[in-house]
């Protein structure tokens, strides 16, 4: 946190060291993101990611949309443009924030000098990629309607305040459910960790990593206070799936 100098945000753990959320998916055909968060360039140089094929977007909100740009790179090494799956209020949002990269390429500039980019409109419906086949899960995130998505028995759902009742059924059977948890006092737009439990005691996954956290919950002390088989994400963390 910008100014802050508590406990958590002075901590040498790498663990409390956490920039915005986001998920790589390794799959045999390749690698697609879950957003495009602001410090996107970060992350894939620590993950020693060369490559994306794709992106699939939960919301529009500046922390899960603003590295964009940062996927010219792959267009250029593609030589394609990379396809963003999203609904159509954050294909809006794209449009409105990235307008640069649909206009009319300039006969002077060289591919890959601005983002290549194919939009393609998701909704709840599952849908294929790189070879896997993906559940979009209706969330509320406050009174904005967002996606979770469901890939295998692993399910992420981040920036959610309140899970629809046609969406639970989506959610049984996990091996890992990775869910929102921003704090320990209730929030307007996301869940807190009490909330968050009670989706665990309900969905009953097999493993659950609580992610989008906040400088109140120190690492190794929140995971403490957790129930068995419950704990916070990390950047850098991998689960198979």
């Amino acid at each position: 946190m910008i100014g802050c100098h508590c406990p958590v945000c002075q901590s040498t753990d790498s663990r409390n060291k956490r920039t915005r959320s986001g998920v790589a998916v390794k799959t045999d055909e390749g690698i697609f993101l879950i957003d495009t968060s602001p410090e996107l360039r970060i992350q894939l140089l620590r993950e020693q990611i060369d490559v994306v094929q794709a992106v699939i977007y939960t919301h529009s909100h500046a922390d899960h949309l603003f590295g964009l740009d940062d996927l010219r790179l792959f267009g250029y090494r593609l030589q394609r443009a990379v396809p963003l799956y999203c609904e159509e209020a954050v294909e809006r949002q794209i449009r409105a924030s990235f307008s640069y990269a649909f206009m009319p390429p300039e006969s002077d500039l060289h591919f890959g000098a601005i983002p290549q980019l194919e939009l393609r409109r998701i909704g709840t419906e599952p849908f294929d990629l790189l070879g896997v086949r993906i559940q979009p899960i209706r969330l509320m995130h406050g009174t904005l309607p967002v996606l979770g998505f469901r890939i295998g028995n692993v399910a992420f759902c981040t920036d959610v305040s309140f899970i629809p009742e046609e969406s639970w059924q989506l959610l049984e059977g996990l091996d890992v459910l990775i869910v929102d948890a921003l704090r320990d006092k209730p929030h307007a737009t996301h869940f807190g960790i009490p909330q968050a439990l009670e989706a665990v005691d309900r969905v009953k996954p097999k493993r659950t990593y609580l992610t989008h956290v906040s400088h109140h919950l120190e690492y190794t002390q929140t995971n403490a206070g957790l129930p068995h088989g419950v704990e916070l994400s990390y950047d850098g963390l991998r689960i198979a799936f």
